[in-house]
């Protein structure tokens, strides 16, 4: 689909922009987040899906949204599928973060879903944080098809793209990721250690909600508490994130993102207390 769109939620990563327009595809946003609500704009969502042209790609934050940190649910993800189906659009579920928002599992959700629907459909998975190998870049892209015969053609194309970009890709930390999801022992490991991030990092979301909650602004934090993965959306203004930065050397960007991954029990109180400040 060489003049296809190419639609990422707004806000996106900023690479994903970058990334599509580079290789030469117009790209448009789809509402995604509310500002008001601190949630999916729902409506907005699939009235721009709805509006595409049709058979356009669209690019899909599988979980943990990056850098909201506000999910679709079941209901909803069934909603944007039945769109797509619709539309003939292409979906691309992006899935950086496996493991940090609910479970490994149930992650995976939209993945599976789309999977039963018969559609084809790229997903794109990334082990440099689930498995801590940020400076490998270890992760793949799999492309789901409607028949073995699609896949030998998908196939051919897909080899003639990497033989002309990287060719062979470095294997290091390929044979890491092996080694540990195929071995049962050292699988089991990795599981319990990345749930246990997953709960010390719902924990500094806990911790930072009642913190919070006594701020002299009467601002309502609790939405950071709904919120799952690294990132959320504070709702902080960009003059306030940057006086985080200058007054108290927090680095919390513009648009309000903060790093919860980045909070521990000994700077949380210090976090919060800016924070605090700065409203």
């Amino acid at each position: 689909m060489p003049n296809a769109v190419v639609a990422i939620s707004d806000p996106s990563w900023e690479n994903h922009r970058a990334l599509f327009e580079t290789a030469g595809f117009p790209v448009q946003n789809y509402r995604y987040y509310d500002a008001a609500t601190h949630d999916v704009n729902r409506a907005g969502m699939l009235e721009d899906l709805q509006n595409l042209p049709n058979n356009s790609i669209v690019v899909l934050h599988a979980c943990c949204h990056n850098p909201t940190g506000v999910d679709l649910s079941l209901d909803d993800w069934k909603k944007v599928l039945e769109v797509v189906k619709a539309k003939g659009h292409v979906p691309f579920l992006d899935m950086a973060y496996q493991g940090f928002g609910q479970g490994i599992q149930e992650d995976a959700l939209a993945v599976r879903l789309f999977a039963e629907s018969g559609l084809t459909f790229f997903a794109s998975s990334s082990f440099s944080k689930s498995l801590s190998l940020y400076g490998e870049r270890v992760g793949a892209l799999s492309i789901i098809t409607e028949s073995k015969e699609e896949t030998a053609r998908v196939l051919s194309q897909v080899k003639r793209v990497i033989r002309t970009n990287y060719s062979n890709p470095p294997t290091h930390g390929a044979i890491i990721s092996a080694a540990v999801l195929n071995d049962p022992a050292l699988r089991a490991l990795w599981e319990a250690e990345l749930g246990e991030m997953r709960v010390r990092i719902q924990g500094m979301r806990k911790a930072m909600v009642e913190r919070l909650a006594d701020n002299p602004a009467g601002q309502d934090f609790s939405f950071v508490g709904r919120q799952c993965g690294m990132f959320s959306y504070s709702g902080l203004t960009a003059a306030q994130a940057q006086r985080l930065r200058s007054e108290f050397g927090i680095y919390a960007l513009d648009t309000g993102r903060i790093c919860v991954a980045a909070l521990n029990q000994k700077n949380i109180d210090a976090v919060c207390d800016a924070i605090k400040k700065v409203l």
